[in-house]
């Protein structure tokens, strides 16, 4: 059955065969930065979402509302500045679930570089670009244009490319040329910034430093590089559909352009591009075993008619490893009064599940709720 959906001009079109459109995107390897590159001036039917979901999506509502910023300047060598981030983090990852970090070890020429590193991946001839497309997600390197753009109702505006890094990363020939030796030193930048930022939750959870570490929390690094081109028609589609992050924690490197919103106190709050600093949110298996203290919370990119908007996205726990670890509710956070809310799962059925329902909006932390 044909499904009437909407066009550009906002009416419906009945001969409209999705599933041979999306295919015949697929089959380009080209991603939307092909379809940007031939000059398209219309947004292709497959990425216009449904009039609610615009009207949505343009429903942002301005506020007041100061994002959490962090400075974590001297946490290894005073105590007291210790303890204070440490009551910072907790309280920023139960109420907003996102929070910025500056201070954070992490040269600014290196943030730099990996931006530019992306933007070089997606920038270069298509043909070479193509040795990597594919939607098989085993490979350790892989590109394409949205994950799910298969089961999707409408696809998103952008492309990424995928690089496994831990436990087992790629050979060092296997990363593509442009961006090989940047990759290579911001994941272990992160990867150490990633285990420090775990010490700090563990501390706001009660627990010892080693907690989260010792749960095998930052075992799994995956990286996602995301490439947003500018859209001629911004206000039909979106750059990622609202969606929470189905991981531990992300750590976020985005470029100056803006377009990053989380869902908070029921309003879509802009995240600041701050010069220097990295954006860190709580994953949907940190509040699973966190029995909710810790929030996983929404967010989405907007698309823009400006760009292309570039971002590094690092998740820890994210993606198939070797290990079949089962994650519950921790025991040293529950009580009769907080009894767990959550069945015991696994890294690798909770990815299988999120990849298969796809970012449809919805939270896949329902689907383990008890």
């Amino acid at each position: 059955m044909v499904i009437p959906t909407p066009t550009s001009d906002g009416q419906t079109e009945i001969n409209y065969d999705r599933k041979t459109e999306v295919k015949a995107f697929d089959d380009t390897k080209a991603g939307v930065k092909g379809l940007v590159d031939a000059g398209v001036t219309k947004v292709p039917r497959i990425f216009i979402h449904p009039p609610q979901n615009i009207d949505y999506i343009n429903n942002t509502v301005n506020t007041q509302l100061k994002f959490p910023l962090i400075d974590l300047g001297g946490i290894d060598k005073d105590p007291l500045r210790r303890k204070e981030v440490i009551d910072e983090i907790q309280k920023a990852s139960e109420t907003w679930g996102f929070f910025q970090v500056v201070n954070h070890g992490i040269r600014t020429v290196i943030l730099e570089e990996m931006l530019d590193g992306v933007r070089r991946f997606h920038e270069q001839d298509t043909e070479i670009k193509k040795q990597y497309y594919t939607r098989d997600f085993t490979k350790k390197i892989h590109y394409n244009s949205n994950f799910d753009l298969l089961s999707s109702p409408a696809a998103n505006w952008r492309d990424s490319v995928y690089f496994t890094i831990a436990p087992n990363p790629p050979k060092p020939e296997e990363f593509p040329e442009v961006c090989r030796e940047i990759v290579t030193e911001y994941s272990k930048q992160v990867m150490g910034l990633g285990r420090s930022l775990l010490q700090l939750l563990s501390g706001g959870l009660g627990l010892s430093p080693n907690h989260l570490i010792d749960m095998e929390c930052a075992e799994a690094l995956a990286m996602i590089c995301h490439y947003y081109p500018a859209c001629p028609e911004p206000n039909l589609t979106i750059g990622t559909t609202k969606h929470s992050d189905n991981n531990f924690m992300t750590v976020l490197l985005q470029d100056n352009l803006g377009g990053l919103q989380i869902l908070h106190q029921n309003q879509w709050i802009g995240v600041p591009p701050t010069p220097g600093a990295l954006v860190v949110n709580i994953g949907d298996l940190m509040q699973l075993i966190t029995n909710d203290k810790f929030k996983s919370v929404e967010h989405r990119v907007l698309a823009s008619s400006v760009g292309p908007r570039v971002s590094v996205a690092s998740f820890f726990g994210r993606d198939n490893g070797p290990s079949r670890k089962v994650y519950e509710p921790m025991k040293e956070l529950l009580s009769e009064e907080n009894p767990p809310k959550y069945r015991a799962t696994t890294i690798n059925e909770y990815t299988a599940y999120f990849r298969a329902k796809g970012l449809d909006g919805t939270s896949a932390l329902v689907h383990f709720r008890l």
